[in-house]
């Protein structure tokens, strides 16, 4: 199933490590499969709040997704971004096609009868 990488950032303070950050970042997750699907486009917030930009790598599966970012080559351009951007990153599994989630209303069906 596929998988993404999905970052949440904010507070990004401009930086020449962020330069060369964006002119590597591509390579280091190329080999993995991975492309960018969101990369700090505008979004609209339409219920809560979500404070700063969203980018999304998407990968084949989550353990391509998961050697990407334990990669030497990621792990070396981190800190180019993290020391100038806070944020917080997931690596999350997608479901597949045709996904069905009343299988899951069942399952929150029985564990709520069982709080009771």
């Amino acid at each position: 199933m596929p998988a993404y990488a999905i970052a949440r950032l904010q507070d990004a303070a401009p930086h020449p490590d962020i330069a060369e950050y964006l002119n590597r970042i591509t390579a280091t997750f190329t080999p993995y499969g991975g492309r960018f699907l969101v990369h700090v486009t505008p979004h609209e917030t339409v219920e809560g709040t979500w404070p700063g930009a969203v980018v999304m790598i998407g990968f084949p599966d989550l353990p391509q997704a998961r050697a990407w970012w334990n990669s030497p080559a990621y792990q070396e351009i981190a800190p180019l971004r993290s020391r100038h951007i806070e944020g917080d990153i997931i690596l999350v599994e997608g479901v597949p096609d045709g996904y069905d989630p009343s299988g899951a209303a069942t399952a929150v069906r029985e564990a709520a009868q069982g709080s009771d």
